[in-house]
């Protein structure tokens, strides 16, 4: 049984200043181009069945720049659609909204391109994504190219926890890479964050 490798995409000017980027399109900094290219040596080292990718830019340049081929795009990888908060902080969006928690309180509608998502609907996504996974990885190790909360939710549904649980988890830096396994048939994070 292979791993599913869990990659978030290189930085971009938004991650480097804390802005929710959902699904604006935001291209990588040349800091996160190097990143990207960085990880290549490692996952190349691994046999993939496959690698699915979010389809926005950020994402598929990573796995471009990763080494990875036969990319498929899949929707359901999109980063959270934060709505209203789409390219605020955390900090901005406290000034609006005192005490707020992504976790907990969620976001707000936006625009008619940014509608916003409730964390279930993320959740119904990721799990969706799992669904077409788990029986690839008969065939070895499947790769995942996506985002920072989205990778979140992903991971915690692998485990079979509630997608608020990803709160726990800390937030995976732009070009790093999660490991998840199974053993006895038991989900596990085998490792994450790692450059």
């Amino acid at each position: 049984m292979g791993e599913l490798i869990v990659i978030r995409h290189g930085q971009t000017e938004w991650s480097l200043s804390g802005r929710h980027a959902g699904r604006t399109d935001v291209p990588l900094t040349e800091a996160g181009e190097t990143t990207a290219e960085a990880l290549a040596p490692r996952l190349a080292r691994r046999p993939l069945a496959a690698v699915l990718s979010s389809p926005l830019s950020r994402a598929t340049r990573t796995a471009e720049l990763a080494g990875l081929t036969d990319v498929r795009p899949d929707p359901d990888l999109l980063e959270w659609d934060y709505g209203g908060y789409e390219g605020l902080t955390a900090a901005q969006i406290r000034e609006l909204r005192p005490g707020w928690d992504l976790w907990r309180d969620g976001v707000v509608p936006g625009d008619t391109g940014h509608p916003g998502e409730r964390i279930q609907e993320v959740a119904a996504r990721t799990d969706a994504v799992l669904d077409r996974i788990r029986p690839l990885l008969r065939d070895g190790d499947v790769a995942v190219v996506a985002h920072g909360h989205l990778a979140r939710v992903l991971t915690v549904r692998w485990l079979g926890l509630d997608a608020s649980a990803a709160r726990l988890l800390g937030h995976p830096h732009p070009g790093t890479l999660g490991f998840l396994a199974t053993e006895d048939d038991q989900p596990f994070i085998g490792a994450w964050n790692v450059p």
